[in-house]
């Protein structure tokens, strides 16, 4: 088998199971684009196997510490590892769920959501894009879909040498459907809704953030699906004012709405940043503010212009609540770290002049682990504020 012979102090050394291409020493037995290829260190001792593409800043992502090949019985293994985990450790059903969640499950690359009787797949690797016949035969044996889609249309496919493309890999064209997830219907559109579907790792914290939403007044921004705005309207919010910038979203989050029989809530098509400004020159105020907008950052070079938009959003917001309001924000990139996101929000706080109590923290659903070797696997933050009443 051809192979990588690493340097010294390399990331994989301390854990981690990405390669860059500064840290080989040497390639032995020239392996092509897309090969699985053994790792050594500098003293050739084995550090296992890994897929391989030099077109990458990571060439090399390890799947095992040993010697391995990835062929239909070694997907089913695996595939068959994480749904069984989901089953036995967490209490996520698994037919609405991420089923693989690539680096936590062993899979570099490879995405595996479940919507009912149909499979969403993302295939963000070379090797594993090489592999989707192999893979799509794993998952007719272990989930019995009716359909298989690839959703590959995500932009870091590009850093592999990739295409972006949207295909029907097994069964028929699926229908746009619904499904319930605690009380709430979602529309399922698998051909061109958002991520694979739906933001299968919001879906709890749904539930948890509705906690505060009693008999106030809740501004829900960046409102997607609605899942925030469905659940506060059917757990007892007075009134919920929902914001997107797409009209399809706000159209779907309306259908969402009639279907689970939420109500008191105003959908609008904006854009969060304006309406923001508009409703601190009206003097309009709020009990409960959600803040989950989309990404601000897909890279460390854009991210002090991530982070000003983060602060203006935040401080608007701030400004709009009522003493004793909650502020319940997130962020899903990876780039932003705990520690940038709160010094934000406590800048935030100075400029908006306003003290803040910390209530609770959130993260992605259990359906997408979190490997502390690998903190890319952890991405999506979220945090609940007490605006607290002048002492």
């Amino acid at each position: 088998m051809p192979g990588l012979i690493i340097k010294p102090r390399a990331r994989i050394f301390q854990g981690h199971e990405w390669v860059y291409s500064n840290e080989i020493k040497k390639t032995f037995g020239n392996p092509n684009p897309g090969d699985i290829v053994s790792l050594k260190d500098f003293r050739d001792r084995p550090l296992g196997s890994a897929i391989y593409n030099p077109k990458s800043q990571i060439v090399a992502r390890r799947f095992s510490r040993r010697k391995q090949d990835l062929d239909t019985d070694f997907f089913i293994r695996r595939i068959n590892r994480a749904i069984n985990w989901r089953k036995d450790k967490t209490d996520i059903d698994v037919s609405l769920c991420r089923i693989v969640w690539s680096e936590s499950d062993g899979l570099p690359g490879l995405i595996i959501d479940r919507y009912g009787d149909y499979v969403v797949i993302q295939t963000l690797t070379l090797a594993m894009d090489l592999r989707i016949e192999e893979i799509s035969t794993a998952i007719m044996d272990t989930l019995s879909p009716k359909g298989i889609i690839a959703r590959n249309d995500s932009p870091s496919r590009i850093a592999e040498g990739l295409d972006q493309e949207t295909i029907i890999l097994t069964g028929g064209t699926p229908d746009i459907f619904h499904l319930t997830h605690i009380n709430t219907s979602f529309t399922i559109d698998l051909l061109s809704g958002q991520k694979t579907g739906l933001y299968l790792d919001q879906l709890d914290n749904y539930k948890k953030v509705s906690q505060f939403a009693p008999e106030k007044i809740v501004l829900d921004c960046f409102t997607n699906q609605g899942g925030f705005a469905l659940s506060c309207s059917l757990n007892g919010a007075n009134s919920v004012t929902a914001i997107d910038i797409s009209d399809k979203a706000i159209q779907t989050a309306q259908n969402n709405a009639h279907k689970s029989g939420a109500k008191q809530i105003e959908w609008l098509q904006a854009n969060v940043f304006d309406e923001l400004k508009t409703y601190d020159s009206e003097g309009r105020n709020f009990d409960l503010i959600i803040l989950d907008p989309p990404s601000f950052t897909r890279n460390k070079k854009s991210l002090s212009d991530a982070m000003r938009g983060y602060k203006e959003i935040h401080l608007r917001s701030l400004k709009l609540l009522n003493p004793g309001g909650i502020l319940v924000t997130f962020t899903c990139s990876h780039h932003v770290s705990d520690r940038a996101f709160l010094d934000m929000i406590r800048s935030a706080s100075v400029d908006s002049k306003r003290n803040l109590r910390l209530i609770e923290e959130y993260t992605q659903r259990a359906d997408h682990p979190v490997n502390p070797l690998i903190p890319e696997s952890s991405y999506l933050k979220g945090f609940s504020f007490e605006v607290l009443p002048s002492w």
